[in-house]
């Protein structure tokens, strides 16, 4: 018979395997939770973030605030259609006289003079007069601008016409009528801005997009080995390219004109618009550029789809850890 020391033993082990049982659906429990897929979907900056984070709910929650937050931020920093912004207040009155900027804009600003640099002017920040003439910031009929029109717009373009006083921060136009628009690098500076943010909270797996400016995180998805992500077809943007990218930890950004265009007679034009030139573009084609930080990737992709291959190909060797994949519209077969 059993006694009743052996009976107490063996209650003694089943207790002891009851609570190492519970013990490790506890760790489970944490663990499924650090890895708890979370998502937040939300209009900014004219565009749309998508935010995924794996982490707890409670650290995903208090990270897409922080996202959130610094997207504001960069919005009142930069906002052309916000007289208040310190942007637009610096559009209003530096060609009266040298306007003292923000270290954040001052930075904005600082990288801008470098993309104009790198890429022989083609991405300027002082194009809006050619935006405004040709529609994209108020409607202008159903006629194409003049040549007189386009060079008197072109006069007020040109980011080698604003001094640059690097002692003070201060920007003066030499032109009237002057204006910068930070379109083509804001987002990716916002992005930067909010990886930084969410890094803060320890988070190593998830997705920041920005309207199209990525910023994929250290560690894949859960159970995955790199993220995948899809570059739309130019001549089907409902269709995604044959090529599938698999990264970790870099910045993806993609231009290309089949997403925002003006229709006048009848004629799409995109709107990335060469100052050079002083007309938009119309090439049904697409510029992804892989970067470490989305500020760069971001500049980097509009200046490409202006230039083409050569910058593309100089772009590469200039900067590490860039890489450019041009999608073309294919031959049409006979």
């Amino acid at each position: 018979m059993m006694g009743s020391r052996t009976r107490f033993g063996i209650a003694l082990a089943l207790l002891l395997l009851a609570g190492m049982m519970l013990l490790v659906l506890q760790l489970l429990q944490r663990v499924s939770e650090r890895n708890a897929r979370f998502d937040r979907m939300f209009p900014v900056m004219g565009t749309v973030a998508e935010l995924t984070f794996f982490t707890s709910p409670e650290n995903a929650q208090n990270a897409a605030d922080a996202v959130t937050a610094v997207f504001d931020e960069v919005t009142d920093l930069c906002n052309i259609y916000d007289p208040e912004s310190e942007l637009s207040r610096l559009n209003a009155t530096a060609a009266d006289k040298p306007f003292v900027c923000s270290p954040e804009l001052w930075s904005l600003l600082l990288e801008s003079r470098k993309a104009y640099a790198f890429s022989d002017g083609a991405f300027d920040i002082t194009s809006k007069p050619l935006m405004d003439l040709w529609g994209f910031y108020r409607k202008r009929g159903d006629s194409l601008p003049t040549e007189l029109e386009i060079a008197e717009a072109q006069s007020r373009v040109g980011l080698n016409k604003v001094i640059f006083n690097d002692d003070d921060r201060s920007v003066k136009f030499t032109v009237r009528g002057m204006s910068f628009d930070l379109g083509g690098i804001a987002k990716g500076y916002a992005v930067d801005r909010a990886f930084e943010a969410v890094s803060k909270f320890g988070i190593r797996r998830g997705v920041i997009n920005l309207g199209g400016n990525l910023r994929l995180f250290p560690e894949p998805p859960p159970g995955k080995s790199a993220y995948r992500v899809g570059v739309r077809n130019p001549e089907n943007k409902s269709e995604l390219l044959d090529e599938t990218l698999e990264l970790c930890n870099v910045s993806l950004s993609t231009s290309g004109d089949y997403e925002r265009f003006v229709t006048i007679g009848g004629v799409q034009y995109g709107h990335i618009m060469n100052p050079v030139t002083g007309r938009p573009t119309q090439g049904r084609h697409s510029v992804t550029v892989i970067a470490p930080s989305a500020q760069l990737a971001d500049w980097l992709s509009t200046a490409i789809f202006l230039q083409g291959e050569a910058l593309a190909r100089r772009a590469e060797s200039s900067f590490g850890g860039v890489a450019v994949l041009i999608a073309r519209p294919t031959e049409t077969k006979p």
